[in-house]
C-alpha cells in the first residue's frame, strides 16, 4: 500500500510541476502577443486556455481521491494539500494571461509608447521566471527558496509603479497615448497579480516543507 502511495504521489507532483511550467510558458507568450501586437497569438492562448482548466480539475480530483483513500498524515497530508491549493493558483494565473491576450486583441491605441512596452516584456519575463523558479522550488522542497520570490515579487511592484508613473505622464503630454496607455495600466496589473499569486504558492511551500502558515504578500499591492 505505501509504495502505491508513493508512486502515485510521485505522479502527482510530476503532474502538478507540468502545469506550473505550462502557465509560466502561457505568461510569457501572452506579454510577448501583447507588446508585439499579436492578435492570432493571442488568440492562440485563449483559445488554449481550457488546457490549464483541465489540468486543474484532473489534479483536484486526484487529490481528493488520495486523501479518501490513503488517509495520510503529517508530511504525506501536507504535500497533497499544498497540491490541492496551488493548483488553483496557477489556474488563476492562467486566467490572468487569458485576460492580458483578451486585452491584445480589443486594443485601440494607434500611439505606443516603446520605452513602457519594453518594461512590460521585462516584467513578463521577470514573472515567469518566478513561477518557473517557485515549481522548482516545490520539488526541492527549499523553503528559503521559496521565500526569496517574495523580494522578486517587489522588484515587480516597483516596475509596475514606473509604468504607472511614465503610462500616466503620456496620457497628459499627448491626448492620442490615452487608450495605449489605459491598457498599459491594465497588462501591468494582470501581471503583478501574477507575481501576488505567485508568492501565494511560496507560502504553501513553505507550509509542506516545516508546516508552518506564513505570510510573503502583506496584503495585495494593487496600483490601479
Amino acid at each position: 500500500m505505501r509504495r502505491l502511495f508513493d508512486d502515485e504521489l510521485a505522479d502527482l507532483d510530476s503532474s502538478f510541476t507540468e502545469m506550473g511550467e505550462l502557465v509560466a510558458k502561457t505568461i510569457k507568450a501572452a506579454v510577448q502577443s501583447f507588446i508585439k501586437h499579436d492578435r492570432d497569438g493571442a488568440r492562440g492562448i485563449i483559445d488554449n486556455d481550457y488546457k490549464i482548466n483541465e489540468r486543474e480539475a484532473a489534479l483536484e480530483k486526484k487529490t481528493f481521491e488520495m486523501i479518501a483513500l490513503y488517509q495520510p498524515v503529517t508530511t504525506d497530508l501536507r504535500e497533497i494539500v499544498t497540491i490541492l491549493k496551488a493548483v488553483s493558483v496557477l489556474e488563476r494565473m492562467g486566467d490572468q494571461a487569458r485576460n492580458i491576450a483578451t486585452s491584445t486583441i480589443r486594443v485601440k491605441g494607434t500611439k505606443h509608447i516603446l520605452s513602457i512596452e519594453k518594461q512590460l516584456g521585462e516584467m513578463g519575463e521577470l514573472v515567469a521566471t518566478m513561477v518557473s523558479e517557485v515549481m522548482s522550488y516545490y520539488v526541492k522542497n527549499d523553503a528559503l527558496g521559496s521565500e526569496a520570490i517574495a523580494a522578486k515579487n517587489h522588484q515587480l511592484s516597483n516596475a509596475a509603479a514606473q509604468i504607472r508613473t511614465e503610462a500616466v505622464k503620456g496620457m497628459k503630454e499627448d491626448p492620442e497615448l490615452v487608450d495605449s496607455a489605459a491598457d498599459y495600466l491594465v497588462i501591468a496589473g494582470y501581471i503583478k497579480r501574477i507575481g501576488d499569486y505567485t508568492t501565494d504558492i511560496a507560502e504553501w511551500i513553505v507550509y509542506k516543507r516545516t508546516g508552518k502558515i506564513i505570510e510573503l504578500n502583506p496584503g495585495y499591492n494593487y496600483f490601479i
